[in-house]
């Protein structure tokens, strides 16, 4: 099978657009809600025939869902190394469903249908899990987006539930509402006032927690946190979406005053750093990952602060995702070994921030 990302709008990152509340600090909201199918074993372990069912029988009812009618079904487990690896990198799949990793093999049925701004995935950990992806601060759309989806699937395909306990999953901390809400953040202020400490402290007391770009087991580059509910049995989705946007808000709230502090206490030093960022993303040959997203944290607050005038937040958001190893090797047509890719990485910044440079300075 072929990856042809045409076929959806925008190639499925409609989110990256910075057209949402805040966006300028945070990147997307994603709403998730695990659910399973009855009659099935749960998807780690239910056997090859029984998630090729699965998938039968949610295609069969997908033509049905108004906001999925237009939707795409990429087969995953059909796909290459570096197609499923791209996918990941625009948030469309889980690490999981795309195989990339011997603790997560590929599974026999795994696949994703993509909507506009609604996916399923499945054949992940649950047989469903289903996903709307926002940009900016956006709990409340993402929610309504995906909940719809839900309940309409729900009529189709009948549910694991149990009265007392609410939707049941693979994993014990998702039973209940199966809802994961979050937020991902860019912190560069706390981080540089030595304040992310204790914001990140704050968070685990009120039950909420925080992974890397690419949420659990990611690590946190380029000063990008992603802000989410820890477990879901007890609580209803309207208190998890309110304690999450409070105490997300909250964090955006310090953020922004961390920046004035940089700026009212040391002003040109922050100046001349940020500067220096965005000079080596302009001249660098060869990038790293980490590099690069370090140096791209710094570009991005220089934008926030309006120290560096005529870039868009669109291509800063565009360059986190587009500058990452599967895309790049699926740019060039051809596996790159590492040095090859720090090379095309810091060659496809070049031009990107190029096509801007004319109003920067």
């Amino acid at each position: 099978m072929t990856l042809d990302l045409s076929l959806i709008p925008d190639g499925g990152v409609r989110w990256l657009d910075a057209s949402g509340p805040n966006a300028d600090i945070v990147l997307s909201t994603r709403i998730r809600l695990a659910r399973n199918i009855e009659g099935y074993a749960f998807a780690p372990r239910a056997r090859d025939g029984e998630r090729l069912r699965v998938i039968t029988q949610v295609g069969a009812a997908i033509p049905s869902i108004p906001e999925l009618g237009q939707s795409v079904l990429y087969r995953v487990d059909e796909l290459g190394p570096t197609e499923r690896a791209l996918l990941h990198e625009r948030h469309l799949v889980s690490k999981e469903l795309a195989g990339l990793d011997a603790q997560h093999p590929l599974r026999a049925g795994a696949g994703v249908f993509l909507g506009d701004n609604v996916s399923v995935m499945v054949n992940e950990e649950d047989h469903l899990r289903l996903q709307a992806l926002a940009s900016g601060f956006a709990l409340r759309e993402a929610y309504a987006a995906v909940n719809r989806v839900d309940r309409q699937l729900g009529e189709h395909v009948p549910y694991s539930y149990h009265p007392e306990f609410g939707y049941l999953t693979a994993c014990p901390t998702n039973v209940g509402t199966g809802m994961r809400a979050s937020a991902l953040i860019h912190l560069p202020g706390l981080v540089l006032t030595k304040e992310i400490g204790k914001v990140l402290a704050s968070l685990q007391q009120m039950g909420l927690t925080y992974r890397g770009l690419y949420g659990e087991g990611s690590e946190v580059v380029g000063n990008f946190f992603q802000i989410s509910n820890q477990t879901t049995l007890g609580r209803s989705e309207d208190d998890l979406l309110d304690q999450l946007l409070r105490v997300a808000g909250h964090v955006v709230e310090r953020e922004e005053e961390a920046r004035r502090v940089l700026l009212r206490d040391a002003g040109y030093i922050i100046e001349d750093k940020l500067w220096r960022a965005y000079g080596t993303l302009r001249y660098a040959r060869s990038l790293s990952f980490d590099e690069a997203m370090n140096y791209l944290s710094g570009v991005r607050l220089a934008v926030g602060l309006k120290l560096i005038p005529g870039l868009s937040v669109y291509t800063l958001n565009t360059l986190l995702i587009f500058s990452q190893a599967a895309h790049l090797a699926h740019a060039e047509g051809r596996p790159l070994t590492e040095s090859e890719t720090n090379q095309a990485r810091a060659r496809y910044v070049r031009v990107a921030l190029e096509r801007e440079a004319g109003t920067v300075g």
